[in-house]
C-alpha cells in the first residue's frame, strides 16, 4: 500500500518535471510560425488571385475580339 505522503511527493516531483520539460516547445513554436506564414500566403493568394484572373480574362477576351 502506498502512503499518502509518498504518493503526493512523487506526484509533485513528476508534475514539476513535466512543467520544466521544454522538449516539445520548439516544435510547437515552429508549427505556429508555419501556420502564420501559411495563413498570410493564403490571404494574399485569395486577395490577388481574383484581380489577376479577372485582368487576364479581360485581356484575352479583348484580344480575341
Amino acid at each position: 500500500m502506498i502512503r499518502k505522503s509518498t504518493f503526493f511527493s512523487h506526484t509533485r516531483r513528476a508534475f514539476a518535471r513535466f512543467l520544466a520539460d521544454e522538449h516539445g516547445a520548439t516544435a510547437i513554436e515552429y508549427a505556429l510560425i508555419a501556420s502564420g506564414i501559411g495563413a498570410a500566403v493564403i490571404s494574399i493568394v485569395f486577395g490577388l488571385g481574383t484581380t489577376v484572373t479577372n485582368n487576364l480574362y479581360n485581356k484575352v477576351s479583348t484580344g480575341l475580339r
